[in-house]
């Protein structure tokens, strides 16, 4: 899924396919002036298969092709490569930065050490923490109204690779030093604006003062702001920005006391934090609190809708379990004695709790293992779940996928180029035919098949999405061949992966992963939980499958031969067909 931006061809760089006029040595990535903190790299590239390709002056192993993707270490700072071939020869200048923060030289703070680096706002009595980087030995403080907040040296601490170090296997801590890394922290009683911090440094006999980059809040418990999420579907988070992981999206209409700010996130009262700019603050209401009695129950064509009445739209969660899905209502409490469920194609028992003081959680039994998407939403205060049927699967071989809705994704398109292959083709080209080439299996298979996109144009990844919700298909596929990180080990590293982020998808992922694997012998990459914007859909189960890796050179022959190309796509509308088999 790498994006690379061009190709250097003798020094040129293009932008497009590669139709030359005669041979040339060509290396896509990485450009000259390329920068990365990782400690490799891997070249892609091509050159004739005759005579060898040599990396300072190094041989290298390539595909019968010609194609290569050798790793070489880097040093911090520059490093310089010459590619040869013959009497052709790139130089290319490749700069690896540090992730260890700079210390400064004689009586000063690192640039941006001190945090709070933005305006927070925390309760009464909330740990408020600060840290900085400086010269060792040194004596740090920070000020703050009243009080002196003295700043430690740490210890030696672990840092934590990338979520992208999953794909590598690399996904080990190591040990980063904390040579002057000063933090400490304060409590505050009372409601306050504190101002910024000042912080002090002090080294051999001299002091400077240096305020913070942040304002510092106390909020007062009985005047706590009240905010109303604006979004479709407002982006809950674990903290205070989008590193952090996902929670269940919030309905538009939701409301929650917010308790605490860090820049232009809120951080909400059941405890997720939501980016502002997706809500509104409602002046002089009060925390939203609410109780909950009769719970209503509708049977629609292909879906059942469980309504929740609600004196205010109050924040919820859902979790999936294998054969149950259970929905959280927060700053509720429930004044229930009667529930109406009646024998339902998909429900088998309906059973509430109150978990916590104001927390109530509903559980759906399910009939089958299976579950086929749910959507959320608010009604003015009333709160509307519904669940999707199984969809009617026939019995017929001729046909086996009819009436079934599929939602077929290409990935990438347009200026979205994706990865690309030692040649300079691109990976949004050939997810769109292999795409094609789905589809037509999918057809004659009975299907109805709606596709994404059907040409080189860009679709955002919310056009995507709203198409998934929009169309309710049975499954919704999204096509993409893979890449790897700067460190990856693109000669060794290929094969076919499946990607599932809601736990209603995993076992198509599964399914088809192993499907594919066995049918046509190809490498095995993985299975993968991944938080994906194409994987995230609720509506339908919803997977991401990387066909190969363009960054492989052998894998990259297969992956552009028009008959392997059609050998993937019928194995893949096989699995499909006998996956919807499986599970009816």
């Amino acid at each position: 899924m790498k994006n690379f931006l061009g190709l250097v061809i003798l020094g040129c760089i293009l932008t497009s396919s590669i139709a030359l006029a005669e041979p040339s040595l060509i290396v896509i990535f990485p450009q000259t002036n390329y920068q990365t903190s990782a400690q490799k790299i891997f070249f892609l590239g091509t050159a004739p298969p005759d005579g060898q390709v040599l990396i300072n002056s190094k041989p290298i192993t390539r595909s019968k092709a010609g194609h290569f993707s050798p790793s070489f270490p880097l040093q911090l700072g520059e490093n310089l490569f010459t590619v040869r071939h013959d009497n052709q020869e790139l130089q290319i200048k490749v700069t690896r930065l540090t992730t260890v923060p700079e210390l400064p030289q004689g009586l000063a703070f690192a640039k941006d050490s001190l945090t709070p680096a933005s305006d927070i706002a925390r309760l009464p009595g909330e740990l408020i923490c600060f840290s900085a980087i400086a010269p060792p030995n040194a004596s740090v403080s920070v000020n703050l109204a009243n009080q002196t907040i003295a700043l430690s040296p740490q210890p030696q601490q672990a840092q934590l690779p990338s979520n992208l170090a999953a794909l590598t296997g690399q996904n080990q801590p190591h040990a980063q030093s904390s040579v002057g890394n000063y933090k400490g922290c304060t409590t505050v009683a009372t409601a306050a604006d504190l101002g910024q911090p000042q912080f002090q440094l002090t080294l051999n006999g001299k002091t400077i003062t240096q305020p913070g980059s942040g304002k510092i809040q106390i909020l007062s418990r009985a005047q706590l702001p009240v905010s109303e999420v604006t979004a479709d579907a407002g982006v809950a988070r674990t903290g205070p920005s989008t590193d952090y992981s996902r929670l269940t999206p919030l309905p538009k209409g939701t409301r929650a006391t917010v308790t605490g700010r860090e820049g232009e996130w809120l951080r909400l009262d059941y405890g997720a934090w939501i980016n502002s700019q997706e809500t509104r603050i409602l002046p002089g209401a009060i925390p939203p609190q609410t109780i909950i009695r009769s719970v209503g129950y509708r049977q629609l064509p292909g879906a059942t809708e469980i309504v929740f009445p609600l004196q205010v739209p109050v924040p919820v969660s859902v979790q999936q379990s294998e054969q149950a899905l259970a929905l959280t209502l927060y700053n509720t409490t429930a004044q229930t004695d009667i529930i109406r469920l009646d024998d339902d194609p998909l429900i088998s028992r309906l059973d509430w709790q109150q978990v916590a003081p104001e927390q109530v959680k509903y559980t759906f039994n399910l009939k089958k293992a299976q579950q086929w998407g749910y959507k959320l939403r608010y009604d003015g205060t009333t709160l509307v779940l519904a669940l999707r049927h199984p969809p009617k699967i026939g019995n017929t071989r001729h046909k086996p996928l009819a009436n079934f809705k599929i939602v077929l994704d290409p990935g990438h398109g347009g200026k979205e180029s994706g990865a690309s292959g030692p040649t300079g083709y691109l990976e949004k080209d050939v997810n769109l035919v292999v795409s094609k080439l789905l589809r037509d299996e999918l057809v004659k298979e009975g299907a109805t098949v709606v596709m994404t996109r059907e040409d080189d144009k860009e679709v955002s990844l919310a056009e995507r999405q709203a198409i998934i919700s929009q169309e309710e298909p049975c499954i919704a596929l999204s096509i993409h061949h893979n890449s790897l990180p700067d460190d990856g080990d693109a000669e060794k590293t290929k094969g076919f992966a499946a990607f599932w982020y809601q736990p209603q998808a995993h076992n198509l992922a599964m399914f088809l992963h192993n499907y594919v694997i066995k049918k046509l012998g190809r490498p095995d990459y993985g299975v993968f939980w991944d938080n994906l914007a194409l994987t995230r859909p609720t509506a339908a189960p919803s997977v991401l499958l990387e066909l190969g890796f363009m960054s492989n050179p052998d894998e990259f022959e297969q992956i552009v031969n028009p008959e392997e190309q059609k050998k993937i796509a019928n194995a893949i509308a096989q699995g499909i067909a006998e996956w919807f088999m499986s599970v009816r």
